[in-house]
């Protein structure tokens, strides 16, 4: 028996739907996987430069007070300074995430379009026993340009904070060097007599 016009266009519609099902589904899957991964990796940068300031205010803190050569204002203007450049480290690096995980949906997005207008096309020139398998290609390497995208824009990331961090270690020595130097020059402090008396200064 021949097939009526009608059963052939049915069955090209159904197939056409789980395809564009199957796609989605991949899409929504890789999407969620990617938020997971930034949510961590943010939480994670946050951690380590708060870790990174204190042990740095701490370590230096704990040099320059034993000396006694710094006074009590400079410290906690010091303090003040080092929680001031994490709190913008910390905005500069969500800002960093959001603008990538926003380039990197706009990507799949439109690699998801592409890939249904494709799709589309191909169903419409081709039958269905050529399509599924050139879906399933496509599919493959959809996935697998966006888990090398996420990697990329990872590790980025990772090394961009780890280099902020270090800067910003160096640049708190340097400062906490400089005023040393400049202390003992003008072999003075910047706090009252008797302020610098109370506290046990000489």
């Amino acid at each position: 028996m021949e097939r009526e016009p009608g059963q052939v266009e049915d069955k090209t519609t159904t197939s056409n739907v789980a395809i564009i099902v199957v796609i989605v589904v991949v899409v929504v899957v890789v999407v969620v996987v990617v938020v997971v991964v930034v949510v961590v990796v943010v939480v994670v940068i946050v951690v380590v430069v708060v870790v990174v300031a204190v042990v740095g205010v701490v370590i230096v803190g704990g040099k320059v007070g034993g000396e006694g050569e710094v006074s009590l204002v400079v410290e906690v203007a010091v303090v003040v300074l080092v929680v001031v450049v994490v709190v913008v480290l910390a905005v500069v690096v969500v800002i960093v995430e959001v603008v990538a995980v926003v380039v990197l949906v706009v990507v799949v997005v439109v690699v998801v379009v592409v890939v249904v207008v494709v799709v589309v096309v191909v169903v419409v020139v081709v039958e269905v026993v050529v399509v599924v398998p050139a879906v399933a290609v496509v599919v493959v390497v959809v996935v697998v340009v966006v888990v090398v995208v996420v990697v990329v824009v990872v590790v980025v990331v990772i090394v961009v904070v780890v280099v902020v961090a270090v800067v910003e270690v160096v640049i708190c020595m340097k400062w906490f060097s400089w005023k040393k130097i400049r202390s003992k020059r003008q072999n003075i402090l910047f706090t009252p007599v008797s302020l610098k008396s109370g506290l046990g200064y000489s």
